[in-house]
């Protein structure tokens, strides 16, 4: 026999939760050729996985690299982790369909893309200012060009839709808005959307009522698609939340997914067992439900969502004029200091501007103090030197609460982040340190590796939440398992050296651990090196 590949004498965790067991694993083409003892078989290619795990790629059921895979095809921050799919378009925000008003997130807009030109001798390839699509088709047609290392599931956002569709306004959609916002996300979906995601906690979505998500929930629904949601709310109403996620499930049978689950806010802690035994009822009834969350107590989103509700409506246009008015100002600063947050719990990330990055990894009390200005004065600041592309990081989740999510067996890992470089046009950034250690860190609180937070189970159910159980949450066919047939998305890793380095304030640092990654039969990532052999796939329902 001969193969292309054979990764010999390694631990297999093949991703159902099945015990580990001692094989060899052949490839040819994109597809995984076969799994036992293969020592008489021969590979144009051996990897020695000796006193390694051997497992299916891992995938990130909750990301948002939709353009950043453009830019960076290697995708170094996942690659490093073993992630061979991701889940993006999350939280109501995709890059494409790109139409009417919609703009891509800020940090997504600042970047220099490739572009793909028809020309009478063929494609060519160049490079424009800004995003060079527009519709899912057009941005599917660049991805393919490009040809990341990594495979992706694209997710129509609800705030790109109406926005699109609207703007950024705080109305509600009439009926002529919302037969709008659903033929073009029939459209979308022809063109290879997975579903459709909301992020209810932002503009404009913040301002649509759960007629409109129903209604645009029934035509994903009618396709076959999935719905994805980050909800109204994380914290205060939390279990209001929910049951408007349970109640559409419901409605119209549609598979979902909520996004990050939590409990925001120690005043919202005490919520985690109605919070869990809510969902746990709705799939006792035959809901099809799951939710991820990222190994970390800190979120991570942009400054600007601590603004008051009148100060932001209207998206960034908004904000910046009203930061420009210094009656307006005056009033927001005023609020912000006398609103009751802790400051000391809110650390400043990304940074646009040179002073804001002099802060990134610093609290907002710290950046206060050391300007001599207030609370409310420093965010503000912050804000307007960086056009609103200020990101933060809140503390407010408990170690506790955390660990009975993973407890719940529908739950799966997530990094809830684009990926990352140290170098190129991403290295000025101050990502959250999940853009980096998501994966391992998962690993080692499930399996007690983490001082202080009590074992949830095995190694081989950790794998399985790491890859199978995304993969049959999201219906990914033939991935997530190490079988005969299935696309050969394997990790190779060693289980005590598998451990993130990425922190807060230093979170440009790969993990450590990974041998080998390979995607669609391609070995992508080699004993620290990214390879560029680079096979990743637009994946299609």
């Amino acid at each position: 026999m001969s193969f292309d590949l054979i990764i010999r004498g390694g631990s297999v965790v093949d991703g159902t939760g099945a015990a580990a067991f001692d094989a060899d694993i052949a490839v040819e083409g994109d597809r995984i050729a076969a799994v036992g003892d293969l020592a008489g078989a021969q590979a144009a290619r051996v990897i020695g996985a000796a006193g390694c795990v051997v497992s299916p790629g891992f995938i990130d059921a909750h990301a948002h690299s939709d353009a950043y895979l453009l830019l960076e095809p290697d995708a170094p921050s996942k690659l490093t982790q073993g992630i061979t799919a991701e889940i993006n378009g999350q939280c109501g925000g995709s890059a494409a369909p790109r139409l009417g008003q919609a703009r891509l997130s800020s940090d997504w807009a600042s970047q220099t893309y490739p572009q793909v030109t028809h020309t009478s001798r063929g494609v060519s390839r160049s490079a424009a200012p800004g995003p060079t699509w527009n519709t899912v088709a057009s941005y599917r047609e660049l991805f393919e060009a490009v040809r990341p290392a990594v495979n992706t599931l694209q997710f129509i956002g609800h705030n790109t839709l109406r926005a699109g569709v609207m703007g950024y306004g705080p109305r509600a959609a009439s009926p002529d808005d919302l037969r709008e916002m659903c033929r073009r996300l029939e459209q979308a979906l022809d063109e290879g959307g997975w579903g459709l995601s909301t992020g209810l906690l932002y503009h404009p979505g913040k301002y649509a009522d759960p007629p409109e998500i129903l209604s645009l929930a029934r035509t994903a629904a009618a396709r076959g698609a999935m719905y994805a949601t980050h909800m109204r709310s994380e914290g205060d109403r939390l279990l209001e939340s929910v049951e408007e996620v349970l109640g559409l499930v419901r409605a119209t049978g549609i598979r979902a997914q909520i996004s990050h689950l939590k409990t925001s806010g120690p005043a919202n802690w005490h919520k985690i067992g109605r919070l869990l035994e809510m969902i746990g009822q709705a799939r006792r009834e035959g809901a099809r439900i799951h939710s991820d969350r990222y190994p970390y107590l800190a979120s991570g989103t942009d400054l600007d969502i601590v603004l008051p509700e009148w100060a932001a409506a209207g998206g960034r246009d908004a904000v910046m004029a009203n930061l420009a008015d210094p009656a307006a100002r005056a009033r927001i600063e005023t609020e912000l200091d006398a609103c009751g947050r802790d400051w000391a719990s809110v650390m400043i990330g990304g940074g646009w501007s040179e002073e804001t990055r002099a802060f990134g990894g610093r609290t907002v009390s710290d950046a206060a103090a050391a300007l001599g200005l207030s609370a409310g004065q420093t965010v503000c600041r912050f804000i307007e030197a960086d056009g609103t592309r200020t990101g933060a990081f809140f503390s407010g989740m408990c170690a506790e609460n955390l660990r009975l999510i993973y407890g719940q067996p529908w739950v799966m890992p997530c990094s809830d982040a684009s990926l990352r470089a140290p170098w190129g046009p991403l290295r000025r950034d101050h990502p959250h340190p999940r853009a980096y250690g998501s994966m391992p860190r998962f690993l080692r609180l499930m399996t007690g590796r983490e001082k202080g937070f009590e074992r949830v189970c095995g190694l081989e159910e950790a794998v399985r939440r790491m890859t199978s159980l995304p993969a049959a949450a999201f219906c990914i066919r033939d991935r997530g398992e190490l079988r005969p047939g299935a696309f050969a998305d394997i990790v190779v890793f060693s289980e005590t050296e598998f451990e993130d380095t990425a922190s807060y304030a230093a979170p440009h640092s790969f993990c450590k651990g990974v041998r080998q990654v390979v995607v669609n039969g391609a070995l992508s990532f080699d004993n620290g090196k990214f390879t560029g052999e680079r096979k990743g796939r637009f994946l299609e329902r």
